[in-house]
């Protein structure tokens, strides 16, 4: 757990690329269904963890996603994307477009610098 509060928490996706889930505390099913509090601190702590990764990593891309298809809860993935990563362009859910090297993402540093980001910001 790199965040919690409470409207929200944070947990790093065990990959190869650098990614976070952020989950609403309450179960609401679709993002317009949350109150307003929790949609800002959503979208807050969102905008947060994008800023961390380019600082970070220095992506190519950031990608946002939102489909709660297996597990219907609001939630938003924020992954860091490389050119040279395994499915760019393609989503991570997509088809793999090339065998890539193992990146060294230092999952631990980054959880560090975003838990303090964060708590910083909301606390």
């Amino acid at each position: 757990m790199i965040y919690s509060d409470e409207f929200i928490y944070i947990e790093i996706e065990a990959n190869s690329l650098p990614w976070v889930k952020i989950f609403t505390k309450e179960e609401f099913k679709e993002i317009s269904h949350c109150d307003s509090a929790t949609c800002k601190r959503l979208f807050e702590a969102a905008l947060e963890c994008e800023k961390a990764m380019i600082e970070f990593y220095n992506p190519d891309k950031i990608n946002w996603a939102s489909f709660a298809n297996y597990l219907p809860r609001v939630h938003i993935h924020i992954q860091a994307r490389f050119k040279d990563d395994e499915y760019f362009p393609e989503s991570l859910w997509g088809k793999k477009q090339r065998e890539s090297s193992p990146r060294d993402i230092k999952i631990d540093e980054f959880a560090k610098l975003l838990s303090s980001r964060l708590h910083k910001l909301f606390d």
